[in-house]
């Protein structure tokens, strides 16, 4: 299964999104989309999964949830827009960090982007896949793609849209 990544698009989709996305089963957006046109560009690449962010409004709002857990081949994901850094998470956050911390949890919101294992949460994988948007301080617009396969993350990569 292979998995497109992108956040804080704020109304902006990079026309080479689509190409990069192609080959996904999946696209995951984590939030800020900026409208709902974003999610129906997106849709016509492949099915989206996705968390609405601080900008969003009612029509985001309606569609996604604010947070989203799921497994996929036995790895369990956790998706939010605020997530916060490791050893520094958002307030909602750090409850569920400490009792029960997902595989892997991914977030937006900063527009930086990182990639690290947490020790702190049983080497959980943190993800923030930047900012795909013109909006905001981020030095490169950037997406990711990835890889799951029995049952690991595989062939991860950044790809800087600038």
């Amino acid at each position: 299964m292979k998995i497109g990544l992108i956040s804080d698009t704020h109304n902006y989709l990079d026309p080479k999104v689509a190409s990069h996305f192609k080959d996904c089963d999946e696209i995951w957006h984590i939030g800020d989309f900026g409208n709902i046109k974003i999610a129906d560009e997106l849709r016509k690449i492949a099915p989206i999964r996705g968390v609405y962010g601080n900008i969003d409004g009612k029509d985001i709002q309606q569609e996604f949830p604010h947070d989203l857990e799921f497994e996929v081949q036995g790895i369990r994901f956790f998706i939010t827009h605020i997530g916060g850094n490791p050893g520094r998470y958002a307030i909602p956050i750090r409850e569920k960090m400490a009792s029960n911390p997902p595989d892997v949890f991914i977030c937006g919101h900063s527009h930086i982007l990182k990639v690290v294992r947490d020790s702190g949460c049983g080497n959980m994988l943190f993800i923030n896949p930047g900012a795909a948007g013109r909006q905001g301080f981020q030095i490169h617009r950037t997406i990711m793609r990835f890889s799951i396969q029995d049952g690991q993350i595989k062939d991860m990569e950044v790809i800087n849209l600038d």
